[in-house]
């Protein structure tokens, strides 16, 4: 949403009707999660994708008669689809996308705003039941928009700042008195929140390359090491923020949720321990500390000698990173992005090619939505 944001406000602002296409749902293989979201102008122009292309010029053509109507409509693309020949995924998924006429321009100025200001807030909009289109900007603290009944928005606006919490976007359906276990009323919940923190300890040159490698993830960076004269601008231009202090008191004031992630990469016993100590208390999602096998031993020896529980230690990805042979910091720093990522989506880190049934697996918002919040924490 956020990459189409200037170019859809340039259309209202020169008195454009605008529709906005939205990736509610896939299935098997598709280019874009749910999500994704393609705005079209009533002259046709179009900004972002739903699919990658393959299905871009179908959905321009129905977002045009949608302008035209005024009314929603949900529509599937896909390899099973009778339009497969000339509008079908060659990469044999399916896509189902909600298709709307921009006609709450008030409610997406203010999307607009929490957006670029970083703000937590999660849209929920209705795709099913009685009023198709009705919308909810839900944050953590206020609620804008009104979905009647009064008992359907109370349930949909607590388990729309549940998804917020841990980032997820995924679609719910509820009974119209919001019962659960009914179908009556399906909403869409899409979550806006800011970046996830990633810390990274150790002004080393692994540091270095796993700044570069969370900023490219799309992660908050900020470096931390006692030693001032490593932690300089210079050596990492790509972090939010640099730190000079000791990185256990750092840690403790520290902001972390449960979408955190704590990269140790000093292997010094000194400021391992206590920064582990400090991580473990936390609700981070990943905590991984760098050193060999004998490294490794050592720390958890100590840790253990401090009281620290095997549930507590069990917590602490070490040595840190996929084994995939890495060596140079470049790598090591795509081991370490290769462990967040599949332990994000609950995948074992394998070859694909030795893997059976779909390539992507259950996704967080098909699963359960206590399980969906579990998996998808980082």
């Amino acid at each position: 949403m956020k990459d189409i944001l200037d170019q859809v406000e340039a259309w209202l602002a020169a008195g454009k009707r605008v529709a906005l296409a939205t990736v509610i749902a896939t299935e098997r293989s598709a280019p874009h999660d749910p999500g994704a979201a393609m705005a079209v102008s009533e002259q046709g122009e179009a900004a972002g994708s739903v699919s990658g292309g393959c299905v871009e010029g179908a959905v321009v053509e129905e977002a045009l008669e949608v302008i035209e109507r005024g009314q929603p409509k949900r529509l599937s693309y896909g390899i099973a689809d009778e339009l497969a020949l000339t509008v079908g995924l060659t990469c044999g998924g399916t896509i189902h996308v909600f298709v709307e006429p921009l006609s709450w321009r008030p409610l997406f100025e203010r999307l607009a705003e929490t957006i670029r200001a970083e703000r937590p807030a999660a849209l929920v909009t209705e795709i099913e039941g009685p009023q198709p289109g009705t919308r909810l900007l839900v944050g953590p603290d206020r609620v804008q928009g009104t979905l009647a009944p009064p008992p359907l928005q109370e349930r949909v606006v607590a388990e729309a700042r549940s998804l917020l919490a841990a980032g997820l976007t995924a679609r719910r359906a509820y009974g119209r008195q919001g019962e659960a276990r009914r179908r009556e009323v399906e909403v869409f919940v899409r979550s806006f929140a800011p970046p996830a923190h990633l810390y990274v300890f150790g002004a080393t040159d692994f540091a270095r390359a796993m700044a570069r490698m969370g900023k490219f993830l799309g992660y908050r960076v900020t470096v931390c090491d006692a030693r001032s004269t490593f932690v300089t601008r210079a050596r990492f231009p790509e972090a939010d923020e640099l730190v000079v202090r000791w990185p256990d008191e750092f840690l403790a004031e520290a902001p972390v949720d449960e979408r955190t992630v704590i990269c140790i990469l000093t292997h010094d016993p000194k400021f391992d321990v206590p920064l582990l100590q400090a991580a473990l208390r936390t609700p981070a999602a990943y905590i991984g500390a760098m050193g060999s096998r004998r490294t490794d031993l050592d720390r958890t020896r100590r840790l253990r000698e401090l009281g620290l529980s095997e549930a507590e230690l069990a917590r602490i990805r070490g040595p840190i990173g996929l084994d995939i042979g890495a060596r140079t910091p470049e790598e090591v720093a795509v081991a370490i992005a290769g462990e967040i990522i599949a332990l994000r989506h609950c995948h074992p880190g394998g070859f694909l090619r030795d893997r059976t049934g779909p390539v992507h697996g259950l996704r967080p918002e098909e699963a359960e939505p206590t399980a969906g919040i579990a998996s998808a924490r980082l």
